[in-house]
């Protein structure tokens, strides 16, 4: 018998020894496949005079690409591709430019926007290059409305003879769930502060709040007019034109087989024309000829990414504008897509202004807020770069509210562009409390403790001292954030506490109101920095994190060889992820300047 079980073992260990070997070979025969396929893939240059230039962006268009630092497989890898904002408008500027290309051909379908601020710049800058020499054409497979915004900038406009042009116009929906909660029996505790607040209203409502209404009314017209203004001066057409055509003439949310649609797009000059991919082939090859060297028959193009591989940075100052990113929720911990993470921007701007040839700080805010002593760690780093005499301007983006106001207000200036939203000066504070629900099913809770709270949880009611305590701790929150934006203003505390509340407002009217110094993008507010700081001559830093070799690794395995995630395992990444923060928030009732408002999606 021991003999027996000796030898089983050994078989065993050998069984494993063989598995494990086995598996590293396959690794790293993989690796090798890669490591490989990725060489042969380098870019080589392309020559693009008498090319047509296809300008089809694939991703989010951000201010600032950002990829997790660490791998948490199979969770944690983004799920669309980023494309930075001033990678693109270089691409445009350049084609401009280039007397070389023979055309442009654009096509945005692929693309999304972080906010209308950025799709507004875009549009500005395809505008200027369609009023060169060199033909600009837009096609694409179907239209939305940030597509078109951008088509609309061409000459000429052409659609798939079975797509659509879907004018959807800005627009949100929430859920309201407070009478689901009573039935449940789960008791809600709010102590949000400003009655524009309406973070948490979709737990203490069942319909918008008329101050909520209001505000979005506010922004989403002006936003609206301001994208179907584009649109039309793109066109030399009407305003209303578009207007009707958001308004369900006709058929604006339907992506494809809208005949209707692209027939009445047609007759009113929207579009140029339809086109099936032959016959935009065709017609490319007739107009720029025909490429003799590719292998398929295809017209001379270059693609955008291996144009702007050969774009050469001219500047050679030894004196910099640091650029530092806050972009996406305001939260503790590390960046990653979407997220603001304090530590790292707190490190990003001490690294920028412990650098001699930093000589004037900007700091880029897109985001609609969050955590409040995440946002006080941006703001404190802040504050420590004008302590050492750094001129520190603030470019707000398509959206810097509540924390995003937060983080902003120690500058010395503030730019917003003409369609930021910002204000939201308020604190949101709700919780449930379980203790009627468990009741109900049979559930019961009982203990000692050394204090009257210790212990406490969900499960457990608020009493009135309690519930006495956490009015206040919301109080003085947002007492805090009034006071520090008056003092940063240098506005007396009611001033600010009559136009804060929580409401949000569009760049012109905060700057009547005192939020915002200056209407300017980006590349204005560096300017201006770079003139305070009495620069002639000067290069840009964007003081950014480089994505970790294992991420960058990973990412081409996934880009390179074809592997995708499951959608179910995308699917219960998100799902635990949300579980664990409920589950957190449940635990530790927080505070926190978030603008749910704020969140805008462009279709």
């Amino acid at each position: 018998m021991k003999a027996l079980f000796a030898a089983i073992g050994r078989f065993l260990t050998a069984l494993r020894v063989w598995t494990i070997n086995l598996l590293t070979l396959g690794l790293l025969v993989y690796v090798v496949v890669v490591v490989v396929t990725i060489s042969r893939q380098v870019p080589q240059p392309i020559d693009p005079e008498g090319k047509v230039l296809i300008l089809a962006p694939e991703g989010l268009v951000v201010d600032q690409e950002i990829y997790p630092q660490d791998f948490n497989f199979p969770f944690s890898m983004p799920e669309s591709n980023q494309v930075q904002t001033r990678d693109l408008v270089k691409v445009i500027r350049a084609a401009a430019a280039d007397d070389t290309l023979a055309g442009v051909l654009v096509d945005f379908s692929n693309a999304g926007f972080a906010g209308p601020s950025t799709a507004l710049l875009i549009a500005e800058e395809l505008r200027k290059l369609s009023e060169g020499d060199k033909p600009v054409i837009a096609f694409s497979d179907r239209m939305g409305t940030a597509s078109y915004l951008m088509a609309a900038q061409a000459d000429e406009i052409y659609v798939h003879q079975s797509g659509s042009v879907a004018l959807s116009g800005l627009g949100s929906y929430r859920d309201y769930v407070r009478e689901l909660t009573e039935k449940l029996k789960i008791t809600v505790h709010n102590y949000s502060q400003g009655d524009y607040k309406s973070a948490v209203e979709g737990f203490t409502r069942d319909d918008m709040s008329e101050p909520d209404r209001r505000q979005r009314e506010e922004y989403y017209g002006p936003v609206w007019q301001a994208f179907i203004d584009v649109m039309a001066a793109g066109r030399n057409l009407e305003p209303e034109l578009f207007q009707q055509m958001a308004d369900l003439e006709p058929m604006p949310l339907i992506a494809e087989a809208g005949y209707d649609n692209l027939a009445f797009a047609l007759d009113n000059g929207v579009i140029d024309g339809t086109l099936s991919f032959p016959g935009l082939r065709a017609m490319m090859i007739e107009r720029f000829g025909r490429d003799e060297e590719a292998e398929r028959e295809t017209y001379p193009h270059i693609g955008s990414d291996a144009y702007f591989a050969q774009l050469e940075d001219s500047s050679t100052s030894a004196d910099e504008v640091a650029v530092v990113f806050v972009q996406g929720a305001i939260q503790e911990g590390a960046q990653g897509p979407g997220v603001a993470g304090s530590d790292d921007i707190a490190r990003l701007i001490r690294q920028a202004y412990e650098d001699d040839a930093t000589k004037a700080l900007v700091l880029r805010v897109n985001s609609p807020g969050g955590s409040i002593i995440a946002s006080d760690i941006i703001r404190d780093e802040l504050m420590a770069a004008q302590r050492k005499d750094l001129p520190v301007y603030v470019s707000m983006g398509d959206v810097a509210a509540s924390g995003g106001v937060w983080v902003s207000t120690p500058a010395d200036r503030i730019y917003a562009e003409s369609t930021t939203l910002t204000g939201s000066i308020g604190v949101a504070v709700a919780f449930p409390t379980f203790e009627n629900a468990l009741d109900h099913i049979g559930v019961h809770f009982d203990g000692v403790a050394t204090s009257r709270h210790a212990g406490w949880g969900p499960v457990l009611p608020v009493d009135e001292d309690l519930d006495a305590v956490f009015a206040r701790w919301a109080s003085s929150a947002y007492e805090r954030f009034v006071t520090s934006v008056a003092t940063d203003r240098e506005r007396e505390p009611d001033y600010i506490r009559s136009i804060a509340g929580g409401r949000i407002w569009l760049a012109p009217r905060a700057l009547e109101l005192g939020l915002v110094d200056e209407i300017g993008d980006l590349e204005q507010v560096v300017a201006a920095v770079a003139e305070t700081a009495g620069l002639g001559n000067y290069q840009v830093n964007y003081v950014v994190d480089q994505p970790s070799p294992v991420f960058l690794l990973l990412q081409q395995f996934s880009g390179t060889v074809g592997i995708e995630l499951p959608e179910t395992y995308r699917d219960i990444g998100s799902a635990l992820e949300a579980g664990m923060s409920l589950f957190r928030d449940l635990s530790e009732p927080s505070a926190s300047v978030l603008c749910t408002t704020c969140q805008v999606e462009i279709r």
